[in-house]
């Protein structure tokens, strides 16, 4: 078999992204925890981060970054009604509602992060 063989197929090449998405959600969490420690040491330290953060390598890294764990997010998001069988009392949720409670979650989640950001 080629080495290449997830070339072959657009799902391959999807799942192999996904994979290949959470290296940068494991350096998104890296770096926020980063952030939280550098806060915590004082006001210079903090400016040092952001002095590092705003080099074009770190900014290209997190641009990067974000696209990944948006697409690791709606790929989940997809497969959730599949991983997830939820009942209430003896009936399935539908698939529909379970994609789009995590739709929902995430809109809230964001529209509380812009709005803490933005006050």
């Amino acid at each position: 078999m080629s080495t290449y063989w997830w070339l072959g197929k657009w799902p391959y090449v999807k799942f192999i992204l996904r994979e290949l998405s959470s290296v940068f959600v494991a350096w998104f969490v890296v770096y926020l925890l980063v952030l939280v420690y550098t806060v915590g040491r004082g006001e210079s330290h903090f400016r040092d981060f952001l002095h590092l953060s705003a080099n074009p390598i770190v900014l290209t890294i997190n641009v990067i970054a974000f696209f990944f764990i948006t697409f690791h997010a709606l790929t989940w998001f997809a497969v959730a009604p599949q991983a997830i069988v939820a009942h209430i009392g003896k009936k399935k949720v539908p698939a529909i509602l379970i994609a789009a409670a995590h739709y929902g979650a995430w809109l809230v989640v964001s529209a509380f992060i812009f709005w803490l950001l933005l006050r």
